[in-house]
């Protein structure tokens, strides 16, 4: 297999990367299109709406948080299947724009992808 890595989308690309998937159901702020380099713009593995906005990025809901939004991906298992198979075959890069490089729904959902058979 290979590397599954998560990066903030204002980061510079590198080839290492492999496929580039950005994650967040909103495009970020500040940046073009032609800027990003991506390889899709998947926003149904993002966090639902309400979700997203009652985390609000609170590290104190977090880890309530991460549990929630892993039971929403319980029922994206097809998703989940498709973005596996394209790490056997490629490096994954999730990108993501929060600010917190630690607390995100991107870690998380590199955990539970990890975790796909």
């Amino acid at each position: 297999m290979h590397t599954l890595k998560i990066k903030r989308i204002y980061e510079e690309p590198f080839p290492e990367d492999g496929y580039r998937m950005l994650v967040d159901r909103l495009w970020p702020r500040g940046l073009k299109k032609e800027e990003a380099f991506i390889d899709e713009w998947n926003r149904n593995i993002a966090p639902s709406p309400e979700l997203r906005k009652w985390f609000g990025h609170k590290p104190e809901n977090f880890k309530r948080f991460s549990g929630l939004y892993a039971d929403e991906l319980k029922a994206k298992t097809d998703e989940l299947k498709r973005m596996k198979s394209i790490l056997k075959n490629r490096n994954l890069t999730l990108l993501y724009a929060a600010k917190d490089t630690q607390i995100n729904h991107a870690t998380v959902l590199r955990e539970v992808l990890l975790m796909v058979k």
